[in-house]
This record gives C-alpha cells, sequence and structure tokens, in this order.
C-alpha cells in the first residue's frame, strides 16, 4: 500500500492561527485565480501527454515534472482550504508543505490503459465524490435532507466546517478531523495523477495507505473477513437482507427506550447500568453485522441475536465503566459534530458498496480497497453510536485507522 508512486506526506502540528481560520476564505482568493490559470494549462498539456504516453508508452519528462508540480500546489492548496495545514502556500508546487506529496520519476505505462484512461476512471471519479463532494445528494430532493446536503458537501467539506468553528475555539484542529483530510486529500491527489496520465497506478481508496495517527479506543471493529463473496447472495442481497431491516426496526424501538432508561440512570448513579450495557451492545453489534451484509462489506448471512464473535465484521465493545454526569447531560448535544462526519462518511460506504456489487458480480470477490474504507466507515459509525448509546464516554476518532483494542 505504500509503494503507490504518488504519497502523502504530513508533517503538520496541528496548530492553527485563528486569525488566518477567520479570514481563511479572503486569503484564498489569490490563489483561487492561480488555480484556474493553472488548471486551463494542465488539461491542454494533460492532452498532449496523453498523445505521447500513447505513442511512446511513458510520459516525457518535461510535461511530466509541470504536470506533478501542477497536482502538488493543488493539494498544497486544497489542505490550505480545508483546513489541513496552517501555512500560506506558495505558488510554485515545489515540496515542502506540511501536507505534501512524493511523486516517483516517470514509468513506462500500458498503453490500453492510457487509451481507456477516461473510461476505466469512472469508479474512482464516484470515490472521489464521497471526498469532494457533488454525490447524489447534490440534486436529491429527498425528505431526508440533511443526510442529502452532508452527502453532497463530502468529508472534506464536512470537516472542514466542522473544523473552522473547533479551530477558532481551541487553535488547533483535531487530529482525527486533519487526518480525515489527509485521507480524502491523498486519494484525490492520485485521482488526480491518474488523469493527468502521470502514472497508470490506480488511486488506492484503502485507508491503511494514508500517514495518520491516533490512540486506540475502545470501540473497534475486528475483521475476519477472506474478501470471497458469493455472487448469487451478492445478486439479491438487498431483498436477502429485507428480514433483518424489518426486526432492526422493531428492536431499533425497544433500544430507543432502553437509551432513555440509560441515560437517566448513568445520570444517577454515574455508570451504565449492566444489563441495559449489555442490550444495547446486543443491539448495536446486530445492527452492524446488518449493514456490513447489506453493504457486502462481509458474506456471510447474519444472524438476529448480535452474538459477539458471530459475525466476520464485528464490533469490539468495552464493558460498563464509570461516566462524567456532565458529560452524559449532553451526550446528544455533543454527538452532533460526530453525525455529520458519520453522515459524510455514509457516501462513502455507499459508493464502495455499488462499485463492489459490479466487482463481486463480477470477481466472486469484494476488492480489499473498497472492503478497508467501508470498514472504515462502519467502524466510525459504530463509535458514534456507541457513544450516543452511553456504552462509551470516549467521544468517536475519525482518523482513517482501524485500532483494534485488547480481547
Amino acid at each position: 500500500m505504500t509503494d503507490h508512486p504518488v504519497r502523502l506526506t504530513v508533517n503538520d502540528e496541528l496548530r492553527r492561527s485563528r486569525l488566518t481560520v477567520l479570514f481563511r476564505l479572503i486569503l484564498l482568493i489569490p490563489h483561487a485565480l492561480w488555480w484556474w490559470g493553472w488548471s486551463i494549462l494542465a488539461v491542454l498539456l494533460a492532452i498532449v501527454n496523453w498523445i505521447v504516453t500513447l505513442i511512446r508508452g511513458r510520459p516525457p519528462a518535461g510535461l511530466y515534472t509541470f504536470l506533478a508540480s501542477y497536482v502538488r500546489y493543488t493539494t498544497h492548496l486544497y489542505a490550505y482550504a480545508y483546513l489541513a495545514a496552517n501555512p500560506w502556500p506558495m505558488f510554485t508546487g515545489r515540496p515542502g508543505y506540511p501536507v505534501d506529496l512524493e511523486i516517483d520519476d516517470p514509468a513506462p505505462q500500458r498503453r490500453w490503459t492510457v487509451a481507456l484512461r477516461l473510461l476505466v476512471a469512472v469508479p474512482a471519479l464516484l470515490l472521489a465524490a464521497a471526498f469532494a463532494g457533488g454525490g447524489p445528494g447534490a440534486w436529491s430532493e429527498s425528505d431526508h435532507r440533511e443526510a442529502a446536503l452532508t452527502w453532497a458537501g463530502g468529508t472534506l467539506l464536512t470537516v472542514a466546517f466542522l473544523g473552522w468553528f473547533v479551530s477558532l475555539a481551541l487553535g488547533r484542529m483535531p487530529r482525527g478531523f486533519r487526518d480525515l483530510q489527509a485521507y480524502g486529500l491523498r486519494y484525490l491527489a492520485q485521482l488526480a495523477a491518474y488523469l493527468l496520465v502521470l502514472t497508470d497506478r490506480y488511486p488506492n481508496v484503502d485507508p491503511a495507505a494514508t500517514p495518520a495517527t491516533g490512540v486506540p479506543h475502545p470501540v473497534g471493529l475486528a475483521i475476519e473477513d477472506d474478501l470471497r463473496r458469493s455472487r448469487l447472495t451478492v445478486f439479491f442481497r438487498f431483498l436477502l437482507t429485507l428480514p433483518h431491516l424489518v426486526w432492526l426496526v422493531l428492536w431499533w424501538v425497544a433500544a430507543v427506550l432502553a437509551a432513555i432508561a440509560m441515560w437517566f440512570a448513568a445520570l444517577v448513579i454515574g455508570r451504565p447500568p449492566a444489563p441495559l450495557h449489555r442490550f444495547l451492545s446486543a443491539f448495536l453489534r446486530y445492527a452492524t453485522h446488518v449493514y456490513a451484509y447489506l453493504m457486502l462489506t462481509a458474506n456471510p448471512f447474519p444472524g438476529f441475536t448480535g452474538r459477539a464473535g458471530s459475525y466476520p465484521i464485528d464490533p469490539r465493545l468495552p464493558p460498563p465503566g464509570r461516566q462524567r454526569r456532565l458529560v452524559t447531560a449532553f451526550r446528544f448535544f455533543l454527538a452532533i459534530p460526530a453525525f455529520a462526519v458519520s453522515g459524510a462518511l455514509g457516501g462513502l460506504l455507499f459508493v464502495c458498496a455499488l462499485l463492489g456489487w459490479f466487482a463481486s458480480l463480477a470477481l466472486g470477490r469484494m476488492p480489499r480497497s473498497l472492503r478497508e474504507a467501508q470498514a472504515y466507515a462502519l467502524r466510525y459509525s459504530t463509535q458514534v453510536s456507541a457513544y450516543l448509546l452511553i456504552l462509551t464516554e470516549r467521544y468517536p476518532h475519525s482518523g482513517p485507522i482501524r485500532v483494534e483494542p485488547a480481547s
């Protein structure tokens, strides 16, 4: 995963200048004008690069250097715009920015992938919409306006919006937010390099390929999936999931009542009661099993009980412990930013499921990078639910790292 010719490096200290954060959009105006002019020239030269690479089997060094600088500058600019980095970037695309790209020297490319580059890139462009925005929520008139608008904005815009307020208040960007931004920027940079014919390596959506740091979280996700998929059950996956969806709705009603009781009990005694904790843990495990099955993150038909260790994609939840009453009292309001991020990651989960459906029918297996991206989104969603249901006091970590708690 680390040998991709386009790699992201992160040397950011998370500190943010409140003054530049406040006026970030105004400070971006000169760069926006410069970027549009450079983009027009880059598109024209990319066409020349495509023709030459198609004939010679490798991009010419001069065009390669120019286009690589353009991709690097674009990454610097977006990192600054989305608060993934703090310094004002230079206009040259030279290395040295806190969120930077390492781009290998030109290498031979297969001519057939060069000839069909735009067609082959369609799945990658769909995934890019989950990061950069413009997914189905951009034109949806659904009644679920909040989820639609979140997806339309993508993870980058959603996290930048939330990070703007946090950076103004604290003078720093949350590590999880910064790492999630790095994940999206890394994927978009690899896609740009692929479209500009700088490399024939396909963009890698696996979050583990992104440099990120994090601390163990009490809510994790254990994965024992071998990637094999039954074509028959994949084709009828939604129909096969219908009994589980009905049961999940019925269980959800009971879970809401149990969560209210848990909230009052935790406020009084300072910890969740063990019976309610077990019930809500089983509900959360079952919900994760069902979503993993529906989204093709796993293959077996799940059970109906939410038993721990019974499914290849299985949440690891902590035992009941003491929780601060003040945090418990305002739990729902504190979870609102995490809801927004989870909604944005839901777009990534859905696009991976859509692409994985076709891939699984064709190959009989789920591509590992798609499965890992889905697991990341499911892990974060599970952490959000566990936080809201008072199963843990630890806030969800949005960084693209799957950290397994000790069993």
